[in-house]
């Protein structure tokens, strides 16, 4: 039995190092500008906003799983810079798209930042 315990503990230890590096995401700052376009039974949604400060990575969107009416609603994410980094302290431009199937009744798209939403009707 104290092998199994032993294997326990390392798998734990390992298990602890890894959610402890597993990155985080977090809402840009603002969302400045959304476009909308559906191509068929797919929609390609484009988002630009901004960061509060420099070294943000990965920006991606997030669909939201149930959509509100007519309005299908994303969430503007990246990592942020760690918290030791050395970045700069100004708006930086930022943007992420993604390509996604959807239902004909969706006639909106709307992107959530931490510091607002920006609504845009779908372009055909």
């Amino acid at each position: 039995m104290p092998r199994v315990a032993q294997l326990a503990a390392i798998f734990f230890a390992c298990g602890t190092v890894l959610a402890a590096a597993a990155p985080v995401e977090k809402r840009v700052y603002k969302v400045d500008s959304v476009i909308a376009t559906r191509h068929g039974s797919s929609l390609l949604v484009q988002v630009k906003g901004a960061v509060e400060t420099g070294g943000w990575r990965k920006p991606r969107l997030r669909v939201l799983p149930h959509p509100e009416g007519h309005t299908l609603v994303v969430e503007f994410l990246a990592q942020p810079p760690p918290p030791a980094a050395m970045v700069i302290q100004a708006l930086v431009p930022i943007s992420a798209s993604v390509h996604i199937r959807t239902r004909p009744h969706i006639s909106s798209v709307r992107a959530e930042a931490e510091a607002n939403e920006v609504t845009a009707q779908i372009l055909h």
